[in-house]
């Protein structure tokens, strides 16, 4: 699904509410600095979210949500081995210089702790769990061209563009403060935990991989 489809869709969800009269939704947008924070795939990279809200009641929000961010950059050493004993030398070290960019979806549930989603005077505090869907791509470019006739290149990374998907565990805590009776500037703190580990040959760290932290801040509009 594309992001002009998934975005099309919130909105839909959003304006289609006859059922629950009584539930009122809010729509967020910030700027995030993103972490990848596996070694030998460490980078940072900017972005954004777009967040719909339906709040069913004071402390519990539902939310659903779009993320995408820059390019990542990053470069690994890497090692081709020789096929037979008789080659000179045994072994070419060589770099890999990488960029890799992440897309999400995700649906979850906000919990305020502190507060209610329509506070007017003090701040909130609430927690975030979710579920959601990682769309991310790579590029691997190596400094030199391996002789594949003489050298056995490492299975993973290999050079070039591809795609993999990750499903996420998402946590997070938010903090909330509002600036009229409708607006609210938040901060929040959130980690992607990968649920899937399956390889992707574009990918040189694969366990548990990508692991991502999120730190953003933006306003919410209440409606």
């Amino acid at each position: 699904m594309t992001t002009s489809k998934t975005i099309s869709l919130l909105v839909l969800c959003i304006s289609y509410q006859p059922a629950f009269s009584q539930v009122r939704v809010s729509v967020a947008t910030d700027i995030s600095a993103q972490r990848s924070l596996k070694e030998d795939q460490r980078f940072w990279a900017l972005g954004q979210n777009i967040v719909f809200d339906w709040h069913f009641s004071s402390k519990g929000t539902a939310y659903g949500l779009i993320s995408y961010y820059s390019v990542g950059k990053f470069k690994n050493s890497l090692t081709a081995t020789a096929k037979s004993p008789t080659t000179s030398p045994q072994e070419i070290g060589f770099t890999n210089d990488a960029e890799v960019r992440f897309h999400q979806i995700s649906i979850g549930w906000k919990q305020y702790l502190v507060g209610k989603f329509d506070a007017e005077i003090k701040w909130n505090l609430y927690t975030i769990t979710g579920f959601g869907l990682l769309f991310g791509k790579a590029n691997n470019s190596f400094s030199m061209v391996i002789d594949t006739s003489l050298y056995n290149p490492p299975a993973y990374p290999v050079s070039g563009k591809g795609h993999f998907k990750r499903l996420t565990f998402d946590l997070g805590l938010g903090w909330e403060i509002p600036v009229s009776a409708a607006a609210f500037v938040y901060s929040e703190g959130k980690i992607w935990i990968p649920t899937t580990d399956y390889p992707s040959k574009y990918l040189l760290v694969n366990d548990n991989a990508p692991l991502v932290a999120i730190l953003s801040v933006g306003l919410r509009i209440l409606f």
